[in-house]
């Protein structure tokens, strides 16, 4: 029994070791323009975050991975075993010649990183006909496609190519959205066509994912895999008829030879599959473009749906000194083709060129974003001036008429000069300024609406400091009545008194003084038994301290020693002989007598002592329960280490799945920073802002992405005491202030015990003054943690995503606009009971009605 118990352990530890590695299967050597396979073979199926090495780039990955899945049962004598296993294939295309190293693939198998061997294949000769491989494109489609027999004829409607246009009809310079998608049922593996040069187009390709991802649809009642392969976003250039014309796409179709043994084929690289080329024909489309109507002078030739606005960086200036003013036009249209805005600046102002930034984005829908125009102008007389408002004259594609916006004007009131010239800002040169570095190590995650402050745990450490002080006030209290008790104190310090006068007697001895040593041992011992006994003078006897020490329990040997240590000292103090000897064995009786009897009073009161001190150490461990757990965050620092931002966004988004950190939004907002996606940069700075007021880089990197956005809002002035109350209550966090609550009101119960029974004046003016300080600290920090926590609990701060957006007087479409507000903008939430509409006010006080879709909550 003993010997097949180990025959099972070793089977076992033999199925976990050969699960600690990944076998991998590829040739060795390959021809040009070959295509082969790389299997990668996991011993179970228990696998997660399967990693492939990073694959040449001149072997490129056509198909795959696509996995597949084996199990097999096996019975020997009874014994029944089973094996499973999991295969990630990828088919590579061998491009050009030379010897080439695919690393190691990663996998973690129960929570333990296994890795394979690195693979070394070499390329060599010329291109041939390949025969030997069955690649297959990734899909989402659960049920794969098997390929078809060799030889099988393919028609037109087993693989076409559809192209759509989302407008047929347009006008000069509106965009049109092209489309070209793929339809099949067969086993396509390769796909190649280039868009032609298109006369008569300014086009541009909407960038998609590398990797294609195939659905399904129902086409005339046959269910194809179809994929988005490309699209593009034209600009008409001219009016008229104009041709998309035809493209031929080049594709190679996989087809399976069933005459051969699959298992065998997969073993001698994939020798069952043939690949069959096709070419297939993408058809062309007519646009008909229609020119635009008579176009008004101020024509800007922008077309679209636009919109403009415009800050002042100051109204009032001093002559010789710059002022800029920033025009936006942001929308969706042709906006890198619309000519730059015209301000008329008053004569008396040098005006320099303007700088530009482009902030679009290419979508299905065109170009959409804003462009920014900076433009600089130095007053060199002192007066009033206007600058007029900026006007905007474009084409909309919604209304098909033309329209004419403009800003507001602004005025300035420029003072007399002091003789020296302002500095003109040089654009070209950016500050040498970044944002602060990632927060590294664990971090702590918890629900948003899960806080320390106010929940049972908070509630019960409140409870127990108050309950320790009100046994403590009793113990003090019972301590200090029997301090008021001068008998009682007395009997107290009867032990430190015969101690101290046993001392003198000591030196005494040394110093051979007789008569002395023997006088202060007598002091000793009476002083004791009449301090100790409450005795007064005149009745102290041998007779009254024998009776008075039988009545407080002490035993008769004890008695005996003390009363014979009096004897003996009164006999020695006239006693001839050996002087330094009797005084020794004089001081030695004293000394025994006096500690026995302390001994036999103390037993009363020590296990009292004992119980008191096991209470308060319960009570101390008690207050050291709260434990905090702690998430790793080490891939993502990693990845936004290495570069690779996108990847270290989705790690941190998941991790934020599983509850908020303060440091993980940090961390994201630099992601996305880095990114260059300033918007959602704010809203996640804005969002660690929240849970942590107080971290300073939190703060610097939230000014510092908020100075990239277009909007410069500034806040009303308040008085100075309102801005020193909100700096303290951002000071920590709400659980900070919880804690310093609870600490608060432990040193202020402290102090009070302190003012009530200090032994000294001074004393307890600092327990009164200082637990009078800490009860103030408590109250504040319960206020500013039921602040925050209101704060966090009911958020009304957004933050504007869409690229710009009318803010409206009333919550429709036709109302008024009142003023525009651009991406990355801060808002205040006021009014949420309509359901596509917000009421919002921004920190400068102005309000308005608009799209909830244009905000994210903070």
């Amino acid at each position: 029994m003993r010997k097949l118990s180990l025959l099972y352990i070793v089977v076992f530890i033999a199925t976990v070791v050969r699960a600690q590695s990944i076998s991998v299967s590829a040739p060795s050597r390959v021809a040009l323009g070959e295509n082969f396979r790389i299997a990668y073979t996991v011993s179970t199926q228990s696998v997660e975050n399967f990693r492939a090495g990073n694959i040449p780039s001149a072997l490129e990955v056509i198909a795959g991975p696509y996995t597949s899945s084996q199990s097999s049962f096996q019975m020997v004598n009874g014994h029944t075993s089973s094996s499973s296993s999991i295969t990630y294939t990828y088919t590579l295309y061998a491009g050009k010649n030379g010897t080439y190293t695919i690393p190691a693939a990663h996998a973690t198998v129960n929570g333990r990183t296994i890795a394979s061997r690195s693979v070394t294949i070499t390329v060599s000769g010329t291109t041939r006909a390949s025969a030997n491989s069955a690649p297959k494109m990734h899909d989402d489609y659960e049920d794969e496609p098997h390929p078809r027999a060799a030889g099988s004829a393919i028609s037109g409607s087993d693989l076409f190519i559809k192209v759509s246009a989302n407008k047929r009809r347009v006008h000069e310079q509106e965009p049109i959205l092209l489309t070209y998608k793929v339809y099949t049922t067969v086993d396509l593996t390769q796909l190649q066509g280039d868009m032609p040069d298109l006369t008569g187009f300014h086009t541009q390709e909407i960038p998609l994912p590398q990797q294609k991802s195939f659905h399904i649809e129902r086409v005339n009642g046959r269910t194809y895999r179809c994929v988005t392969w490309s699209q593009y976003v034209m600009y008409p250039q001219m009016t008229g008829k104009l041709t998309i014309p035809s493209i031929t796409f080049k594709g190679i179709i996989v087809q399976q030879n069933r005459s051969v043994d699959p298992f065998e084929a997969f073993f001698n690289g994939g020798s069952g599959y043939t690949e069959v080329k096709r070419n297939i024909v993408a058809p062309g489309l007519t646009i008909q473009v229609d020119p635009l109507p008579h176009r008004p002078a101020n024509f800007s030739g922008g077309v679209g749906q636009f919109n403009i606005s415009a800050q002042l960086n100051k109204n009032e200036v001093r002559a010789g000194n710059p002022v800029s003013l920033q025009v936006v036009i942001g929308g969706v249209g042709n906006l890198k083709l619309i000519k730059q805005p015209v301000v008329n600046f008053p004569k008396d102002f040098d005006q320099y060129d303007a700088k530009v930034t482009d902030k679009t984005k290419l979508t299905t829908n065109g170009v959409e974003g804003n462009m920014i125009y900076d433009f600089l102008a130095v007053p060199r007389n002192q007066g009033q001036y206007t600058i007029p408002s900026i006007e905007l004259t474009y084409y909309d594609t919604s209304t098909n008429q033309y329209k004419t916006i403009k800003t507001r004007s602004f005025n300035i009131s420029v003072a007399k000069g002091d003789g020296k010239t302002g500095d003109v800002v040089d654009y070209s040169e950016e500050k040498d300024r970044d944002i602060r570095p990632l927060k590294l190590g664990n971090t702590s995650q918890h629900a948003i609406d899960d806080f320390f402050f106010d929940s049972t745990s908070y509630w019960i450490s409140l409870l127990l400091p108050l309950c320790a002080f009100v046994v403590l006030l009793i113990v003090f209290r019972r301590r200090a009545i029997e301090n008021a008790d001068i008998v009682k104190v007395k009997g107290r310090k009867a032990n430190k008194v015969a101690t101290k006068r046993l001392r003198k007697a000591n030196q005494l001895m040394l110093q051979g003084k007789q008569s002395e040593f023997y006088d202060e041992v007598l002091r000793a011992l009476w002083g004791y038994v009449g301090d100790k006994l409450n005795m007064p003078i005149e009745q102290l006897s041998r007779e009254n301290i024998a009776d008075k020490l039988q009545q407080n329990t002490v035993d008769s040997a004890t008695i005996k020693k003390f009363t014979s240590a009096l004897d003996e000292c009164e006999m020695e103090h006239y006693a001839p002989g050996d002087i330094a000897g009797n005084m020794a064995k004089t001081f030695e009786s004293a000394m025994t007598a006096i500690m026995e009897i302390e001994d036999v009073m103390k037993k009363k009161t020590k296990k009292t002592v004992n119980t008191s001190a096991k209470a308060l150490f319960l009570l101390s461990m008690l207050t050291l329960s709260l434990s905090v757990s702690a998430v790793t965050k080490q891939e993502a620092d990693a990845e936004y280490q290495k570069g690779n931002y996108q990847q270290a966004i989705k790690d941190y988004e998941d991790l934020l799945k599983k509850g908020v950190s303060a440091d993980l939004y940090y961390n994201l907002g630099n992601a996305y920073f880095r990114s260059d996606q300033i918007t959602k940069a704010i809203l996640s700075y804005e969002r660690a802002h929240l849970l942590a007021p107080g971290d300073k880089a939190i703060n610097f990197n939230l000014q510092f992405s908020r100075s990239k956005t277009i909007d410069k809002i500034a806040p009303p002035s308040e008085m100075f005491f309102i801005t020193w109350y909100y700096a303290l209550v951002n000071f920590t966090d709400v659980d900070t202030w919880a804690f310093t609550a609870i600490v608060s009101i432990v040193a202020a119960l402290l102090l009070i015990l302190l003012y009530l029974f200090g032994p000294s004046i001074v004393v307890r003016k600092i327990g009164f003054f200082g637990a009078s300080g800490f009860f103030v600290l408590f109250l504040c920090s319960n206020l500013f943690a039921f602040q925050q926590k209101d704060k966090l609990i009911n958020r009304t701060g957004a933050i504007v995503v869409a690229p710009s957006v009318s803010v409206k007087t009333t919550p429709v479409k036709s109302g008024t606009d009142l003023f525009i507000v651009h991406e990355g903008t801060r808002v205040d939430v006021v009014d949420r009971t309509l359901h596509d509409w917000v009421a919002i006010r921004l920190d400068d006080g102005r309000e308005g009605w608009i799209l909830s879709k244009a905000i994210e909550t903070i």
